[in-house]
């Protein structure tokens, strides 16, 4: 095992290990938003404003896509961070086999349904006429290929569930930087057009994918399944698709959330819709230490579960919400007298309606943000311990409430309801996910062993 990489989330201090964990979880998730924007900007910069547009218009399904096989990734590895946590490496082996199967067949339904709806789902998101073909083109390289993005998730997810952020963010970063490199070359010398930053996309994330195998074979052998472990184990397999797809459900049903919220905003005018896209984006940088502390609670609820380390879950998941709410504050605090020139600078522009909207929105949203951390280290503490169905229950909380907003409330309250949505959703599903959580018996279990050794714990 490369002890140097992984890091030790069953024994010693806690704190440590979740930033030590987190941190590169933290510049994986800054590479993924820097990933996701190179393709518009190259495409924007060198084809044109229509092919920008094309791209554009694919983000939601790309969205729904790349959301679905990073849920999937993610999801599987929970389970196979059980394992390792109970240092099962024969089961570990076998769930390793599953995965490629179940990814092999998630891949191959995907990829069909975006032969026969694809075109009709572009037709639906009322996609100008002028850009469907070249909208066409791009989003459907990325679906014909998604098994590239399976496989990189899954390998991915594998890094993770044994502790190894850190070659997981660099093979991330390798993949951004090819897909730069491959999206210039294609475009600026083949003149292969919008299709190319799709194929780009796809080169680079299986370039990273053999990488990834290549070092997990050299690095930790052990975890490679051989040919005897490919057999059929029913309750293997459905824990595995269970957890992956309720992960990557998850991820699509947040997407298609977004994008119903999102057509209410396009009826306010090019202002606010400025207004609204840059306090996101800033919003969206703003969580993303959050993101990360919760995303190593998963891992490391699932560890000591596999490890019979409930009293220590209890413990990291008092840890990781203070971690979390501290920074929550400290942005709540900075946005309130940043957001103006944040607002200004993102949105390059100095109209007085526009920064005031956009900075209202952070101002108010932020405000919010330590309900937000507790939300996402519940959610996320809750499919460590394996469960499918609360979690994702919270998800269709989000969308149905963001449904009833759009339907009912933003057009009675304005651009203020569109302020108001996500907030008070997020009061609902951090208090779903509280009692869920708190009344599991894991985490009862694990509080009654602090208390019997005189260290009780008050997460709160």
């Amino acid at each position: 095992m490369n002890k140097k990489r992984s890091v030790d989330l069953i024994h010693g201090p806690i704190l440590p290990a979740l930033l030590s964990f987190a941190f590169p979880i933290l510049l994986s998730n800054i590479f993924q938003q820097l990933y996701n924007t190179a393709d518009v900007l190259i495409v924007g910069r060198f084809l044109g404003q229509d092919s920008l547009a094309a791209v554009g218009a694919t983000t939601a399904i790309f969205d729904l896509i790349i959301g679905f096989t990073l849920g999937v990734g993610n999801g599987m590895g929970i389970v196979i961070a059980r394992y390792y946590g109970a240092r099962n490496f024969t089961k570990i082996k076998e769930a390793v086999a599953a995965t490629w199967i179940l990814g092999g067949l998630l891949s191959i339904l995907v990829m069909l349904m975006g032969f026969v709806g694809l075109y009709p789902l572009l037709q639906y998101l009322d996609t100008p006429a002028e850009i469907l073909p070249q909208s066409y083109q791009y989003i459907s390289m990325i679906v014909t290929c998604v098994g590239v993005s399976f496989a990189y998730n899954l390998f991915a997810g594998l890094l993770r569930s044994i502790g190894d952020s850190l070659a997981a963010l660099g093979f991330l970063i390798f993949s951004a930087l090819v897909n730069v490199v491959l999206d210039l070359y294609f475009i600026t010398q083949l003149h292969l057009g919008v299709q190319s930053a799709g194929l780009a996309t796809i080169i680079s994330q299986g370039l990273s994918a053999v990488l990834c195998f290549y070092y997990i074979r050299k690095s930790v052998p052990e975890l490679l399944p051989q040919l005897k472990h490919f057999k059929w184990n029913k309750a293997l397999y459905t824990d595995l698709l269970e957890q992956g797809l309720a992960m990557g459900l998850m991820s699509s049903i947040v997407s298609i959330g977004s994008v119903i919220l999102q057509s209410s905003v396009n009826t306010f005018g090019a202002v606010i819709i400025s207004a609204q896209t840059a306090a996101r984006r800033i919003m969206a940088f703003a969580l993303l230490p959050m993101t990360a502390i919760s995303s190593a609670m998963t891992t490391f609820a699932s560890q000591n579960l596999g490890a019979k380390r409930l009293d220590r879950i209890v413990q990291g998941l008092r840890i990781g919400s203070r971690l979390s709410m501290s920074w929550a504050g400290f942005v709540c605090i900075f946005l309130f007298f940043a957001s103006p020139s944040l607002v200004s600078f993102l949105a390059s522009s100095t109209d007085t309606y526009l920064v005031e909207n956009g900075s209202l929105y952070l101002q108010i949203s932020s405000v919010f943000y330590p309900i937000l951390s507790l939300l996402l280290i519940y959610r996320n503490c809750l499919q460590g311990l394996g469960q499918k169905v609360l979690p994702l229950v919270s998800s269709f909380i989000e969308l149905i409430g963001k449904i009833v907003f759009v339907v009912l409330i933003i057009p009675w309250a304005g651009y203020r309801g569109v302020i108001l949505c996500e907030p008070l959703i997020w009061l609902a599903m951090t208090t779903q996910l509280y009692f869920s959580l708190f009344r599991h018996p894991l985490i009862k279990e694990g509080k009654a062993i602090l208390a019997a050794k005189d260290n009780p714990s008050s997460i709160c």
